[in-house]
């Protein structure tokens, strides 16, 4: 066979792809795959249907009509990466104020209240009543219950009796959860479920202060803040937790302020300290309704603080909170 012939099966081979990326490109462009599909008729239940068995599994909630174009709208606080980071932690850990006594589980109330049926069913407790969209469990030793925490991906978990939190019950609580994922099952609750936008809002004052605005009540927000500070300011010379006054529901740390980390070489060479130093401030927590707390940045020195530094630092900590 003449030698040129063998590569004729080649060359029409490379001359089909050719051809084929000529028409179509190198890659199948996907864009138009779906312009003309139809969109089809929703799924109906029959009439005989048991409603029990179906359930929201992803609730949206309802637009406020009247919010928009009304009211002003306030910074959306940063991301955590941009922020603090909320440090690394078990799934199931206590938290504590005063005489309460409750459990944050790092999962969503979706997922931890079918977990807490079980722990009832499990344990062969008196089961009284069910409430779904509160997520209670009454039964005769005393009321279990699960909300949403304070940071997104949050539960509080409780075990009461007459109001009162029951240390045996909390700590089977915390042994029964410990032994599970977090990947179990969803269940709806949709009364639980909060926006991550919902939570925490950034707002600055007319004064020109700037404050963190969390929709729970003063003491969980306390004790959730205690936690994440205790694990977060421990740098020396950087941040650190000084103080903490459950009463008075404040802080008091040294912190790194920004306008501190960015002085100058102009500025270190008039400054009679040419040593960057922390900086002490009370981080307040100030109650504004039973589901409303404010968190404030107040200077505890006589020491320049800027508004720039006290926004900087509330970044910080509600990054820990969310």
């Amino acid at each position: 066979m003449n030698s040129a012939l063998k590569w004729m099966p080649l060359v029409a081979v490379a001359a089909l792809a050719t051809a084929g990326c000529a028409r179509e490109g190198f890659y199948d462009d996907r864009n138009l795959d779906y312009v003309e599909a139809k969109r089809s008729d929703p799924l109906v239940l029959p009439e005989s249907r048991n409603d029990r068995r179906y359930e929201d599994a992803m609730p949206v909630p309802r637009a406020n009509a009247s919010r928009l174009g009304s009211d002003p709208v306030d910074t959306p606080l940063p991301s955590r990466l941009a922020a603090g980071r909320a440090v690394e932690r078990d799934f199931v850990e206590r938290r504590e104020v005063r005489s309460d006594r409750w459990l944050v589980v790092g999962a969503d109330p979706g997922t931890v209240w079918p977990q807490l049926q079980d722990f009832a069913n499990s344990r062969g407790l008196a089961v009284q009543g069910v409430d779904n969209e509160r997520g209670e469990i009454v039964t005769g030793q005393g009321r279990l219950s699960v909300r949403q925490g304070l940071r997104a991906g949050d539960s509080e978990v409780r075990c009461e009796q007459e109001g009162r939190p029951v240390a045996s019950c909390l700590d089977a609580l915390e042994q029964h959860f410990s032994a599970r994922s977090a990947t179990a099952s969803a269940a709806s609750l949709s009364g639980q479920r909060l926006a991550t936008e919902d939570r925490l809002r950034f707002t600055q004052r007319s004064s020109g202060e700037w404050v963190v605005e969390i929709p729970l009540d003063i003491d969980r927000v306390w004790a959730e803040l205690s936690h994440q500070l205790e694990a977060d300011f421990t740098v020396e010379g950087r941040r650190q937790l000084l103080e903490q006054d459950a009463e008075n529901h404040d802080f008091l740390v040294e912190y790194m302020t920004a306008s501190e980390r960015e002085r100058g070489m102009i500025d270190i060479i008039l400054s009679p300290d040419v040593r960057q130093t922390p900086q002490t401030i009370r981080l307040a927590l100030e109650s504004d309704g039973s589901e409303r707390t404010v968190l404030r940045a107040l200077n505890a020195s006589e020491r320049r603080y800027t508004e720039e530094d006290a926004r900087e630092l509330l970044e910080r900590v509600a990054g820990l909170l969310r």
